[in-house]
């Protein structure tokens, strides 16, 4: 039975109201994109229409006819040049790590008329980010207390839940800042760790400011985290919205890594940090731990 790559963005997409429909298939890439500009249709789903200058963000499955099916009808798509709701075409689809073409079901822009435009692109984050408490997984210095006391929030950051896991992701250092690179995670193979916070709207506003949200720098997404072996669902992380090539991070943004998460990192994690960043960056961490 043939099966074809299909991109959701709104109420299929995973902990959303319609994500049973593709329960059972194969989801290929969480953090992935197609352009397009996106809007909340007011009752309960968004919808997206194709331009050339925004994003549209998403997730990425394998599905096979039969389930297709099912979602042509539950998007209200009857055909080709028949009267859909949303039409289904295809666009290319980016993840991390390379490109697809994919399914994606969009609106005609005539459609959109009187909507609110979603600025983020993102349907998760414009309905889970107001929603405070929020817990936050922290990977890079915002591990770090002493960093968090210096800039003065150390306030908003502590409510510490544990360790975290991360599967099918890994750190990688895709923006420079100056005086080096910082910290991102990049789907894929491999396991990140960090540290789960539950934050509060203060602590959600300086993350915001500090990442750079409004600048493109950092976006806001949300990923599922295992905590002393439970699994935290919709839990907010910041990711690199332009991935670059990898750039060496300055001693002291690495020494805040170490220094913050050397509580909370297992060992065979930390030892793998050791063995990757003596490599790659020539860092030895070891003084740190």
């Amino acid at each position: 039975m043939s099966e074809k790559m299909v991109f959701v963005y709104g109420t299929l997409r995973k902990h959303q109201s319609n994500a049973s429909f593709i329960k059972s298939t194969a989801l290929v890439a969480s953090q992935t994109w197609t352009l397009g500009r996106l809007y909340d249709v007011g009752v309960g789903y968004p919808a997206m229409v194709k331009d050339p200058e925004q994003k549209v963000y998403g997730e990425l499955y394998k599905v096979d006819h039969n389930t297709l099916r099912e979602m042509d009808l539950l998007e209200g798509y009857h055909g080709q040049g028949l009267d859909n709701l949303y039409e289904r075409g295809q666009q290319t689809i980016y993840m991390d790590i390379g490109e697809v073409e994919a399914c994606v079901y969009t609106f005609r822009e005539e459609q959109t008329t009187g909507l609110r435009e979603i600025k983020s692109g993102d349907w998760k984050v414009d309905q889970l980010l107001s929603k405070t408490p929020l817990y936050y997984f922290a990977y890079g210095s915002c591990m770090d207390q002493e960093r968090m006391v210096d800039h003065h929030v150390a306030k908003y950051f502590t409510d510490i839940v544990g360790g975290g896991s991360l599967q099918s992701y890994q750190l990688a250092f895709t923006i420079s800042v100056g005086d080096g690179g910082r910290a991102d995670i990049i789907e894929g193979d491999g396991m990140a760790e960090g540290k789960v916070y539950r934050i509060g709207v203060e602590a959600l506003a300086y993350l915001i400011e500090r990442e750079g949200v409004e600048e493109g720098k950092y976006r806001p997404t949300f990923v599922d985290v295992e905590v002393n072996g439970d699994i935290l669902r919709d839990v907010l992380t910041f990711v690199v919205a332009d991935k670059q090539p990898e750039t060496a991070p300055p001693e002291h943004y690495a020494k805040e890594i170490i220094r913050g998460g050397k509580a909370c990192l297992s060992t065979y994690y930390l030892q793998k940090l050791e063995k990757e960043w003596k490599e790659k960056f020539a860092i030895d961490i070891r003084r740190w731990l």
